[in-house]
């Protein structure tokens, strides 16, 4: 059975990003980065936005 995405307990600010590295089985720091860079070549705007999104829809961590 595919384990659920939800937030993680590693977190920084919201654990959107842990929780999505947990969910994809790679490095949380990893996917922090990769985050921030791909918001930053989007003018941040859009990226901030799906966080935001995100923060609210995902379920916590167990």
């Amino acid at each position: 059975m595919a384990q659920q995405l939800r937030k993680s307990r590693d977190k920084v600010l919201a654990g959107v990003c842990g929780g999505i590295a947990e969910w994809l089985g790679w490095d949380p720091t990893l996917v922090r980065v990769l985050y921030v860079v791909v918001s930053i070549m989007s003018v941040a705007f859009p990226g901030i936005l799906i966080y935001l999104l995100l923060w609210i829809i995902m379920p916590p961590p167990e």
